[in-house]
């Protein structure tokens, strides 16, 4: 492969960087605090298969699915009991809630039974779940015993929050409105119309099935990415890149895909003359730079120490001029470092993320050990 004039073959190739004007972008608005973190929390869609592999390889995924079986157990023996109580279903609704009390049955021994779900039969299945809790409740004769009974949906609101997205415990919060909704005009209209009644009905019940599931996935969304962000710089870290870089592989994977693995150079140098906390602010500034300069839709992350990846859907000619423009770019921002950068490209058949890291780590040291500030092309 030629790069630059060079003819190399079986080796990375070294190209330097192009002495282009790099215009600077302004870096998007923190999302910190406020309503940016509200906003990112929408906007993020959570990794179902990420989520379910990291549970099997902490060996918690059996555990997960025999509570999630147990809870199907104990909404099936509540099913039950309603069917035989004196202020259970009305008789031309029994037969809701005894398919409800079957179909419970069946949930909890495929869920200790069968395999971990797939998404969208995960989807399927929380959906169905929603829709039966809601008619058993309606076909209760007790009113305030059936609003009482809607509790059920927090159950199926707290396995949203935990294996699924924002938007997903969005509808369910409005199918629970939704559910509320009905149930106090039901209470109104056999009961006097005892608005102060159905009022209370409605604000106990939004309150728990409504309000609460999004306000903890909120703060298990905050948690979460902090546990996936680097402190110092607020790019993500080597765990974060794992994590939002596992949907680009795997089957179905769109390629061709890039990696640049980004080492600053006499950094070490900069820690030693001017201290750590110079370094740090080293660290800061190449970080903003990198958020400014990539481009869109690619993964930025702090790999450790001086390292830094990019991760961006990319061919190789693109990849290699996007590679010497952020070359450039570090070393035009006025720091006291430049960068090697070494680039590794994809197809469309499968990968792994670890391939490409170590393909991408092999041409930067080639790059360094040509003098830096240059870039490497793995081929």
């Amino acid at each position: 492969m030629s790069v630059d004039g060079q003819e190399l073959s079986g080796r990375p190739s070294i190209a330097p960087p192009e002495r282009s004007t790099v215009s600077k972008v302004a870096g998007g608005a923190s999302t910190a605090g406020g309503w940016g973190a509200v906003g990112a929390w929408w906007r993020d869609r959570l990794d179902y298969r990420w989520l379910i592999r990291t549970l099997e390889t902490h060996g918690a995924l059996r555990m997960m699915k025999g509570i999630v079986a147990i809870t199907g157990a104990a909404l099936a023996l509540i099913t039950g009991l309603n069917l035989v109580s004196c202020a259970g279903p009305h008789a031309s609704a029994r037969q809701i809630t005894a398919f409800n009390t079957v179909m419970a049955v069946a949930w909890a021994v495929s869920w200790a039974l069968g395999p971990w779900p797939s998404e969208r039969r995960s989807l399927l299945l929380m959906a169905g779940s929603d829709v039966m809790i809601t008619a058993g409740c309606l076909a209760e004769s007790c009113r305030l015993f059936g609003a009482l009974s809607l509790m059920q949906l927090v159950v199926t609101g707290g396995y949203l929050a935990m294996f699924h997205g924002p938007r997903v415990l969005a509808l369910h919060a409005g199918w629970s409105l939704l559910s509320v909704l009905a149930l106090t005009g039901l209470l109104l209209h056999e009961h006097n119309g005892d608005t102060a009644e159905a009022a209370s009905v409605v604000l106990i019940m939004a309150a728990v099935t409504v309000m609460l599931m999004p306000a903890l996935h909120f703060c298990y969304w905050v948690l979460r990415m902090d546990s996936l962000t680097d402190p110092l710089t607020g790019l993500l870290n080597r765990r974060g890149l794992d994590y939002y870089a596992s949907s680009w592989f795997g089957p179905g994977m769109r390629g061709p895909i890039c990696l640049m693995t980004i080492d600053l150079d006499r950094f070490k140098c900069v820690n030693d003359t001017f201290g750590h906390t110079a370094g740090d602010r080293v660290l800061v500034r190449v970080a903003g730079c990198l958020r400014a300069t990539v481009p869109p839709g690619a993964v930025v992350a702090r790999n450790g120490g001086e390292e830094f990846i990019v991760l961006a859907r990319l061919a190789e000619p693109a990849a290699a001029a996007e590679a010497r423009r952020l070359c450039h770019a570090l070393e035009a921002d006025g720091g006291r470092v430049t960068a090697s950068i070494g680039v590794a490209v994809t197809g469309t058949g499968s990968a792994a993320l670890e391939d490409l890291v170590r393909k991408s780590d092999t041409a930067m040291y080639r790059a360094k050990r040509a003098g830096g500030n240059q870039v490497s092309i793995w081929t």
